[in-house]
This record gives structure tokens, sequence and C-alpha cells, in this order.
């Protein structure tokens, strides 16, 4: 049996407050429901401090993310924040952090960052143990605060500047382990969120800065989430839509091939004017201008879609992509914005595939109030294909062909198959059984805590305030103490030391406050059981009621541990 070490709290000699009115300042249900309920507070923007209420659900989530760590063999560690900025140099992602990274010098004049990541310094220390094949699998983790210089900070704890990550990383000396440590973690990280209660999907996502083989993101499904979550209502699909392939259903057209046309369209120059003007919407293509690092491409799409602007860096495999100016625009085509066509370009063509089964299409003609209709792929001298476009909602799934939906979505934890990008840049070798020299294959883990914490008020929280689950309450039970009678303080004192005593977390408000703020400020806070000791003790009864439910019942008092008991023994049972 484990240890427990329970935070007892009495409310009347504890610190404990809670807010009545809405934090003007918080854009969010979460930012503002635990500002309220006194579970956070702002230091600066984008940094909170999590007080001792937040501390205790914080701490409540690391035991759960650190038990299924240790299930899945890794070994926890814990590395620096401050890292000399050359470790990020030297492995290439110095400059793709750019202004996200917060930099300092020390009194030598030495140049520092606070860590934003730490696969760098993993490998260091992997370096420590491997020299050969038989050094491997192992998986090292830790609870690391990061710094990520965020230029706008928003929705409370879920885009901030300083936060909490457990990180982990495991080294293998064959893409075969990688897949089977992967695999491991993988699962690790749904029992997690699995244990908390979180709505969740797992979806496809872009490698990003991280770079390497694979990413897969768990996303918690709510209003307020910054991604967009394509999901299959018929079947498991689910995908980012930054990645999300496009699959629309269109068939080569059977259509015999026109001569294209030059017409005269003044000032028609966007697509709901085409449209307007009785063209149909299945026959309009838009050309888009990107600057892709230092090249510009012309981007080819059916209208009834937008260009997806990561599916386009990663077919010319670029790093930075920005939409060309108004003057570029002019300077490449010769014509005003809204008519550039893909027709007699002097830069490279990207074709979306659904345009190669086209046939008779509009396009612009680089020449200002003009485009030219019954363009085929014939009239294009040279083009790149690729799916470029991003997926609507109208679009079908790439996997079953059913229909798609859209939900948003808090990244709440991200896996990646590194590879060996890391192993590589930061020199990190070891002797295979032939005594060849090769590069151990990595997996990186990642888990944002205080986004879990927002996340689940996200979901769970109503008009009253936070709903706690069970498993990451900062108190089961709640003791509300209204009678002024001994024998009744007496009573609510010693269920209060009993009940802890069993294992089951509880706090006692003996605050000398009126029924209804004591009411309203355990609903505030979220405990999922609330029992009051007031008027029915003289009867032998006190109230008792779920936080997720507005039914309040008399409970006897012979009855009462063994009612909580049962609600929490699964709970307890899961700790133990």
């Amino acid at each position: 049996m484990k240890v427990r070490v329970f935070v007892k709290m009495k409310l009347s000699n504890s610190f404990f407050y809670t807010l009545r009115e809405n934090q003007k300042d918080e854009d969010s249900k979460s930012g503002n429901l635990l500002v309220k309920a006194g579970f956070i507070k702002k230091s600066s923007s984008g940094v909170y401090m999590l007080l001792p209420l937040g501390f205790k659900v914080y701490k409540n989530i690391e035991k759960i993310v650190r038990e299924e760590m240790n299930k899945a063999g890794a070994s926890e560690l814990l590395m620096p924040c401050l890292i000399p900025e050359e470790v990020y140099v030297k492995s290439g992602r110095r400059d793709n952090f750019g202004s996200d990274m917060f930099s300092l010098k020390d009194r030598f004049n030495r140049n520092y960052v606070l860590g934003p990541t730490h696969e760098e310094l993993f490998v260091s220390a992997a370096k420590m143990k491997i020299r050969s094949y038989k050094d491997m699998p192992f998986n090292i983790y830790q609870f690391g605060t990061k710094f990520r210089d965020e230029p706008r900070p928003r929705y409370g704890l879920i885009r901030v500047r300083e936060f909490v990550m457990k990180d982990a990383y495991s080294f293998d000396s064959s893409e075969e382990g990688l897949s089977v440590s992967y695999d491991k973690m993988f699962n690790a990280y749904k029992n997690i969120f699995d244990r908390i209660g979180l709505n969740y999907r797992v979806v496809v996502a872009d490698t990003g800065v991280m770079g390497g083989l694979l990413s897969e993101e768990f996303q918690a499904i709510t209003d307020i989430g910054e991604d967009v979550v394509v999901l299959c209502d018929s079947c498991d699909f689910a995908s980012n839509i930054e990645v999300c392939e496009c699959k629309t259903g269109i068939s080569v057209s059977s259509e015999k091939e026109l001569s294209k046309k030059l017409i005269n369209t003044p000032g028609v120059g966007v697509i709901d004017d085409l449209t307007g003007q009785g063209f149909d919407i299945k026959k309009l293509t838009k050309t888009l201008i990107y600057k892709v690092d230092d090249k510009f491409y012309a981007c080819v799409i059916p209208a009834s879609h937008d260009v997806n602007e990561l599916k386009v860096m990663k077919c010319v495999n670029g790093k930075n992509i920005v939409l060309a100016s108004s003057l570029e625009v002019e300077e490449i085509t010769g014509a005003n914005v809204g008519f550039a066509g893909p027709i007699g370009l002097d830069i490279p063509v990207i074709l979306d595939e659904d345009v190669l089964l086209m046939k008779n299409f509009l396009v612009g003609a680089n020449k200002t109030d003009y485009h030219y209709i019954n363009v085929n792929v014939s009239d294009i001298d040279d083009y790149i294909v690729s799916d470029i476009k991003e997926v609507n909602e109208s679009d079908l799934c790439p996997r079953c062909g059913s229909h798609l939906v859209f939900k948003k979505g808090i990244e709440v934890g991200n896996t990646f198959k590194l590879g060996d990008k890391y192993s590589k840049s930061m020199g990190l070798t070891y002797l295979d059984k032939d005594n060849k020299e090769r590069y151990p294959m990595m997996g990186c883990y990642g888990l944002g805590l205080e986004r879990i914490l927002a996340s689940v008020v996200e979901q769970k929280s109503d008009g009253k305030g936070l709903v706690w689950p069970f498993a990451i309450a900062p108190f089961k039970v709640s003791i509300v103490l209204l009678s002024k009678d001994d024998d009744a303080i007496l009573y609510a004192n010693n269920l209060y030391d009993e009940l802890n005593n069993k294992g089951i977390d509880t706090l006692l408000d003996d605050r000398n406050e009126r029924p209804g703020v004591k009411f309203n400020d355990m609903d505030l806070i979220g405990i999922p059981i609330r029992i009051t000791v007031g008027k029915g003790y003289n009867d032998g009864v006190v109230e008792f009621k779920l936080r997720d439910s507005d039914e309040v019942s008399d409970v006897k008092l012979e009855d009462l541990i063994l009612k909580i008991e049962n609600i929490v023994k699964d709970d307890i049972n899961e700790e133990n």
C-alpha cells in the first residue's frame, strides 16, 4: 500500500478566498472560474500563480501522470530551465524558435535561454549511457517548467508564457523498437486522460518545429479550442485540420475540352463577384501567390476551398510561408490582385490535385479585368501537383467516404516519432551488432499539466462554478458546518478527521459565514460531495449532496461514512 500524504484544510484558518464578480481580463470560462474560485491568480500577462486549491488539483494530475509513466517503464529526472543558447544552435532549432524563445546573458556576457523544450538536453544525458545497441531501449522523463514568449497569451492557463510540461524521451536502436516504445507511451497517455475523465480525441498532426516521422495530438474537445479537429461521423478517423487529407469526391470530367477564351470581367476580382454574375462555382479556380522562404509560388485550387499553407510548405519542403503582398502580386502577374492565373507565369505553379480532374474551368488572365474561360490543364506549361486544399465540412472522410464533422480542440498532449533527427544533429551514436556506428531512434511525448486542468474546467463546469471529477478534485468531500451546537461542532470535526484518516481528502468549512455564502462557495470550488451539518444533526441526520446533481437528501449519521466510501471506493482502490 502506498503512503498517502494529505493536506488538511479547515477554512477558518486556511488560505482560502473566492470572488463574487466575473474577471474582466479573463477571456475564457476556465480562466474566469479558476480566478473567481481562488485556484489561480495572474502574476503578469501569460503567467499565473497556482494557489493552494489549484496546486492540489495540479498535484493530483501530476500523480496520475507519474503513475502511468512509471507503469510504462520510464525513469524520472529533472532538467535545468537555464540552458546555453549554443545547445539550440547546434541542433539547428535556434532560428526556428526565433523570438518565441526567452533569451538572456550571464555576467560573463554568455548567451542563455529559458528552455522552451528539452530534446537537446535529454540527448546530452543519453550520451552518458549509450555506447552500444545493448544500452537501449530506455525512456526518461521530467516535470519541467517551460518558457515561451507568446505574442498573445490568452484563455487563462491554455495559452501562457510559463508552464509545466511532462516531457519524456525514448531511445531505441531501431525503428521497430521505436514503434514499441511509442505504443507504450501512447497507451499511457490514453490511460492518463481516461483516468482524469477528459473528453478527448487522438488526431494526426503536423510535426512542426519538432520534426520527425509522426505526430499525434490528444485534443480535449471544447468550444474555445484553438485547433480545428476533423472527425468522421461513421468511423474513428480524426485529424488536425492542418494536415487533413482533402477528399471532395470529384471525379474526372467527361466533358469535351474546349479552347480557352479571354473574357472581359471589369471589377470582378473575387469569387463572390464571379458567382454573382452567373459563373458556376464548380467551374471556378483561384490562384494565390505565396512566398515560401525566398521563392514565390502560384497555388491553384478549386474556388470552393481555401489554400492550406502548411500543405504548400510541405509540398516544396519550405520552412516559412507568407501570402505575397499586393505589390508583389502586381509585379509577378502584371495585374491587380484578383486577376492572377497559372498561364504564362515565370514562377513555379502548384496545381491542387482536384484541378487535374476539372475541364473548361476559369482562371485569372494575369491582366486586370480579364479572365480565361474554358481552360484545361493542357493550357498550363509546367506545374507541380499536390493536395494543397484545406478540408471543408462538406468534404468526405479520407478513410471511409462518409461525412466529416468539425470540432474545436485544445491540445493537451502530443506524441512524436522523432527518428534520428536529434541524435544526428547532437552527435549521439552507438555501435550496432556489426560494430557499425548508427544513430539511436527517439520518441518524444509531452503533455501540459495546467492546460489539462483548464480543459477539465472548460468541459465540466456549470453556471454555479467548477465541477471536478473525483480523480483530480482538490478534495473529495466538503463538510459545511452550520450548527452552533457544541455536539454538532465536535461531530463535524471528528468526521473531518475520520474521512481524512480513511484516505478521503476532506475539507471543513467552519467559517463564521451565512449558509448561503458557504453553499455558493462550495458550488464555486466544485468539491464532488457536500455534507451539511446543520439543524438536522439533533435528529441524527446530515444533508448529503453531489456537486453534479441538484438533489439534496438526508442521511443518517450511522450510514454516512459507508455511503461516502461506496461513492469514492473506485478512486481510492485505484490510488492504493
